[in-house]
């Protein structure tokens, strides 16, 4: 088996090298294409307006100037002689689940899998950040390999991915995995205005205090119950139950 891993967080992240550790349990021909630096938040964005420099570090390991989505499809379309078996993006530092994979950099490593035809899951571990950042990237290494294993060998539909969370607790103390849906966070982003040293204006976008809507299913209410999420998501946005309520006001029946 072939396995491609990308991330969000750069081609020097921790949770990069963790994940690595674990697709060498799953494989020995793994390959590496990372963004040369973090591009978290950038979700499915494409690279058009500057050239993609491409920086082999070792055999297999390469660094791309570019996002997460550049990288996949650099992967597939130059640097190996084929397409993988599986994709593999992440392991984000901090978790990815609810409104904000639209914003993450690495499900978008995972979509672009997908729309390239190869199976891809993305792994996220969640961090707090009590007194500082804490991330317990050994939760993933004591479960992933295992989980991934069994998740490999699950049937798929066409333009369907998954997308696994590791809950913010110790190795022991994870209940198990639950197959989950997508839940609901509030919107949680603020403008921080501040001034630069001759008083022009900037602004930092940042992620304030997040409610969420905790039903029992959802990714949220996995992770706070010390459980592994497994959500499989489609890339296929199309609101069907709304589709007659539209036709039938434009006064034509749904297409086929």
């Amino acid at each position: 088996m072939r396995i491609l891993l990308t991330n969000d967080d750069g081609i020097h992240a921790e949770g990069l090298a963790v994940l690595e550790r674990i697709a060498r349990t799953l494989s020995d021909d793994v390959w590496i294409i990372a963004p040369e630096t973090d591009q978290s938040g950038l979700a499915h964005s494409l690279t058009l307006s500057e050239p993609l420099r491409l920086r082999k570090i070792d055999d297999k390991r390469y660094a791309l100037r570019g996002t997460p989505t550049d990288c996949v499809i650099m992967a597939i379309s130059e640097v190996m002689d084929g397409k993988p078996d599986l994709v593999l993006s992440g392991v984000n530092d901090g978790a990815n689940m609810a409104d904000d994979i639209t914003y993450s950099g690495t499900v978008a490593g995972a979509i672009e899998g997908t729309l390239q035809g190869v199976r891809s899951i993305a792994v996220s571990q969640a961090a707090r950040k009590d007194n500082g950042r804490f991330t317990p990237w050994e939760v993933t290494e004591a479960h992933a390999a295992d989980l991934l294993r069994k998740l490999i060998e699950v049937e798929l539909p066409d333009g369907t991915f998954l997308n696994v969370n590791f809950p913010h607790c110790t190795p022991e103390e994870v209940k198990g995995v639950e197959v989950t849906s997508q839940g609901k966070l509030d919107f949680g982003l603020i403008i921080d205005p501040r001034e630069d040293g001759r008083g022009r204006p900037y602004y930092w976008l940042k992620f304030s205090e997040r409610k969420g809507n905790f039903r029992d299913g959802t990714d949220i209410q996995a992770l706070k119950e010390n459980k592994i999420s497994v959500t499989p998501l489609k890339l296929d946005l199309t609101d069907y139950s709304v589709q007659d309520r539209l036709a039938s006001a434009l006064g034509f029946g749904v297409a086929g």
